[in-house]
């Protein structure tokens, strides 16, 4: 039962941090206008993945889509290239987490076939969790840098230079999303230990007889120890067996009784 249990919440984590990590890369808020020394503003500046967005006071709201990504940022491009790569292996490991839950029967598939897909997917989700991690832990530091250089350039008097940026909320619904597809996919490790069918202690052991079987003859003949050659008589057309004596003996014809 606690194997199901931890198998299914698992599930549940996992697709919850994969569902967070969606919504974070399609969001616009990975980076905003600090408004700390201009609080009152008629134009709100964020940026996102995929585009950047100017909101005026009077709600109006316009973004335009980068048209291009020669003009990007390498390490602007790895972030995109991370959670992409985090969601895909995400999606994957939900696919493969269905099949393997273990309150789910397809046809005759063993509990051996479903602790193998039940860590496959464990690993796919922990790998979309370090991705999602690692993708906005990078924009982050590159926020970081640009803010103290612009923090720099504002104190030596060109406070027209730069427009500083500082944490969106997109972020945040990142390290949570990564964070909960990290502990889903733990979770499916721990319960892949419990769908492995446990191996029976006792071998099975084959006993052969290492010689031939003792065969009993009834009557008067010794019992034979079954290690004595046999001997081999020959009966065809014309050969007739010798009679027996009263003591058991044969009695064979003299060259006398054929005359």
């Amino acid at each position: 039962m606690s194997t199901t249990v931890c198998q299914v919440m698992g599930f549940i984590v996992s697709s919850l941090g994969v569902a967070g990590c969606i919504i974070s890369t399609a969001m616009d808020m990975w980076s905003t206008q600090d408004l700390y020394d201009n609080p009152v503003t008629a134009v709100f500046q964020y940026q996102g993945l995929w585009r950047s967005c100017v909101r005026q006071s009077s709600g109006f709201t316009e973004c335009r889509p980068y048209f291009t990504i020669l003009g990007l940022p390498a390490m602007f491009q790895a972030v995109r290239a991370l959670m992409i790569v985090g969601i895909v292996l995400g999606i994957l490991g939900l696919l493969v987490c269905i099949f393997a839950l273990k309150c789910i029967r397809i046809g005759s598939m063993e509990d051996s076939a479903k602790a193998n897909m039940t860590l496959t997917s464990g690993i796919m989700f922990i790998v979309a969790g370090l991705c999602a991690i690692t993708g906005v832990s990078v924009f982050a530091n590159m926020l970081v840098t640009n803010f103290w250089m612009s923090t720099a350039n504002m104190y030596q008097g060109m406070q027209n230079i730069q427009t500083r940026y500082t944490f969106g909320s997109a972020l945040f619904v990142g390290w949570v999303a990564g964070g909960l597809a990290l502990i889903g996919g733990i979770m499916m490790c721990l319960a892949c230990r419990g769908l492995i069918p446990e191996e029976s202690h006792y071998k099975a052991v084959s006993y052969n007889a290492s010689g031939r079987n003792i065969s009993y003859r009834t009557g008067p003949y010794k019992v034979g120890s079954g290690y004595e050659p046999e001997v081999k008589t020959r009966k065809g057309a014309g050969y007739e067996e010798a009679p027996r004596s009263e003591d058991g003996r044969r009695s064979y014809p003299s060259k006398y009784d054929y005359v």
